[in-house]
């Protein structure tokens, strides 16, 4: 950069920053997901396990698991020159679900990544972006050696509306990432379109 410009001449251009919630249920990869894309080093509030923690814990499914997120993660990704996106793991155990409000609060949607194995922890989460309104996608992530199902039966299970994206995903593959985090930008701006067009009409 020379006074302010860049090398071709052209004015430094300010990003326009969005914020992204990753969410969904204990295990399912959202620490990986957002370590994985982050261009910092990712801010991660996780602990170990604890025997105090087994009765409330379910670790089924999950048994190689010995830490977790209490707080949130938080990484940022530059997607374009003029485009940042900022994001927040939200916590997968119900008793950190209080959190949620607090890092939802100005968010322009959300991942609502999914593991095969314990689907039914994908409900929750997809509930509270229901209800609150807020755009998402759901990220299914291909654990190895998890069953693979249909996209179609993935979604039937979920009980999603038709206009909810669904894709399958490597948490651990940055460019699997980044086609996610594509997606729910795109499904995001999309929504609040058609919003203001119902307000509009």
């Amino acid at each position: 950069m020379i006074f302010g410009r860049s090398e071709r001449g052209k004015p430094p251009v300010e990003p326009v920053t969005l914020k992204i919630l990753v969410a969904g249920g204990f295990g399912a990869g959202k620490t990986t997901l957002v370590g994985a894309v982050s261009e910092i080093k990712p801010l991660r509030t996780e602990e170990l396990l604890t025997e105090a923690g087994r009765p409330v814990d379910d670790t089924s499914g999950v048994e190689g698991k010995n830490t977790t997120t209490v707080a949130m993660d938080f990484g940022r990704i530059t997607l374009r020159e003029d485009l940042v996106l900022y994001l927040f793991g939200t916590p997968g155990q119900d008793r950190f679900w209080f959190l949620w409000d607090e890092l939802a609060t100005g968010a322009l949607g959300a991942v609502v990544l999914a593991d095969t194995r314990r689907l039914e922890d994908s409900f929750a989460a997809v509930d509270y972006f229901e209800r609150r309104s807020i755009p998402f996608l759901v990220g299914v992530n291909c654990f190895d050696g998890a069953a693979r199902y249909p996209s179609q039966s993935v979604r039937a299970a979920l009980d999603l509306d038709p206009s909810v994206p669904l894709v399958l995903c490597d948490a651990r593959d940055r460019e699997s990432v980044k086609e996610v985090l594509i997606g729910v930008v795109q499904h995001a701006m999309a929504y609040a379109a058609d919003r203001r067009a119902a307000v509009t009409t």
